[in-house]
């Protein structure tokens, strides 16, 4: 299943900024593990607008409780605000193996015969 994922990160008032960079380096190998796994697909940021969820995800997992424990293991967990909504496949998806697609264009392996002009 796939997942849309919105984070917005508050950091708590007193927190210290060597705390916040240790997190946050954290996060970054967390992420990198998710994504290696295939977890972690897509990774976008908002322009912010009031109200908005900076950070948009795009998730892979089994189930909704997978995702929730994968989340919820991310070092920035107790600071993160979260909106998941679970996706499904639409039939004019262009991901989507069965809809016809426009062949490839041709390209070519070898160089061309190189050409030589009199000077």
């Amino acid at each position: 299943m796939e997942f849309l994922v919105d984070f917005k990160v508050n950091i708590p008032t007193g927190a210290s900024e060597s705390e916040v960079k240790d997190r946050e380096k954290s996060e970054a190998s967390a992420t990198a593990k998710l994504a290696d796994e295939g977890h972690l697909v897509r990774l976008w940021r908002r322009t912010v607008t009031s109200g908005d969820r900076p950070i948009v995800g795009l998730f892979r997992a089994d189930s909704e409780t997978e995702l929730d424990s994968m989340i919820r293991a991310l070092p920035l967990y107790e600071w993160l605000d979260v909106s998941v909504t679970p996706l499904k496949s639409h039939c004019n998806d262009p991901a989507d193996a069965t809809v016809p697609r426009r062949p490839e264009p041709r390209r070519s392996t070898s160089l061309p015969d190189p050409r030589l002009t009199k000077v």
